[in-house]
Formats: structure tokens, C-alpha cells, sequence
């Protein structure tokens, strides 16, 4: 796959749900991202039945779909083609297309999610400490007698932590999108 034809991670980022309390991708983007036709995706995941337990794949309930679409307010283009409600794919699940569909595109775009996955998780394990603060605050608010001004200090330790988080995404974003370095070595021929 070419550096024009690869996709940006943004949009790989963009296109992973939560639904059930995991991250998901839909079969839909996947198969758009693989160049291969839902139904021929979906054929493939049918025909390798064993490889997709639950905790890999699960299809949408229509509840789950109607969320999923008024969450993101889907556009009337979006909701087209959804004749039967779509199959989702846990990071396992994405792993185990790589298995059963082989063209170079899908294994391609397969090692680019699984890398996206796995920083999506480090990052959440990385900042822990501002989903715990976050909890301990939503506790406190909730309780009773809870005055805002004894705890100020610890609201602005949160909303730096928060700064702090999004200048490393911002950092990390960065790294992305800087160029590599090409591998191996120049020889008299190739300086200028």
C-alpha cells in the first residue's frame, strides 16, 4: 500500500466505538477500509463461524443501533445500507480478520488498527490517575455538604492533569504525522 493510500489514523480513530462497554469497529468501515463489500466481509466472518466467539464479534441489537445512531447523529446517507443490523468487532476480532481475509490492503490496514488499538489502550492505562481524580470528584460533588471552594486546589489539579494530557496527545499527533526517516545507507552515488 502506498503513502497515498494509506489511511490516516485519525480516521481509524474515528471509526471505533464504544458499545457494551468495549471499543468496537463496525463491519461496515472495516470492510470500507479493506476495499472489499460488507456482505463479502460478513460471508467470510460466517464461513469462519469458530474463529469469532462473542468476545470478538457480536452483532448490534436494534436498541444498541438506534443509540448508536443518535449518538453521532448519523447522516440519512450513513443510515442507507443498514438493511440488518451490523456486525461489531472487538480489537481480538479485528486480529482475527487479518486470518481470513488476505489481500494485501486488509492485512495492511489490519496492522494499522491493531497498532491504533494497542496506543488507545496505553493511553488510557497512562492516565488512569485523571479518570480516578475524575471519579473521586463526581463522589465528592454527589455527596452531602460538598463545598466547591474547600476543594479548588483539587479542581485545578484535574484541569492541568487534563492540559497536561492534551498536550500529549497533541505531542504524540505530532510524532505521527512527522516523516520517517528512510532505512539503510547512503552510498557516494546517492550523496549530493
Amino acid at each position: 500500500m502506498n503513502k497515498n493510500s494509506m489511511l490516516q489514523d485519525e480516521i481509524i480513530v474515528n471509526k471505533i466505538y464504544t458499545i457494551r462497554g468495549q471499543k468496537v469497529m463496525l463491519d461496515r468501515d472495516l470492510a470500507e477500509m479493506y476495499s472489499v463489500e460488507t456482505r463479502r466481509l460478513n460471508e467470510q466472518v460466517k464461513r469462519n463461524e469458530k474463529r469469532f466467539p462473542i468476545d470478538f464479534m457480536f452483532q448490534l441489537t436494534e436498541q444498541e443501533l438506534e443509540n448508536w445512531k443518535s449518538q453521532f447523529a448519523t447522516s440519512n446517507k450513513e443510515r442507507m445500507g443498514l438493511r440488518k443490523l451490523p456486525n461489531v468487532f472487538t480489537e481480538q476480532g479485528v486480529a482475527m480478520l487479518s486470518s481470513i481475509l488476505n489481500s494485501e490492503t486488509a492485512i495492511t490496514v489490519n496492522i494499522q488498527i491493531i497498532r491504533i488499538f494497542t496506543r488507545l489502550r496505553e493511553m488510557l492505562l497512562n492516565h488512569k490517575d485523571v479518570l480516578l481524580k475524575f471519579e473521586q470528584m463526581d463522589k465528592k460533588i454527589l455527596g452531602i455538604g460538598y463545598d466547591l471552594k474547600m476543594h479548588d486546589g483539587e479542581i485545578e489539579s484535574i484541569f492541568s492533569l487534563i492540559d497536561e494530557w492534551r498536550k500529549e496527545r497533541e505531542d504524540e499527533k505530532a510524532k505521527l504525522m512527522a516523516p520517517k526517516n528512510p532505512i539503510g545507507f547512503k552510498t557516494k552515488s546517492s550523496k549530493k
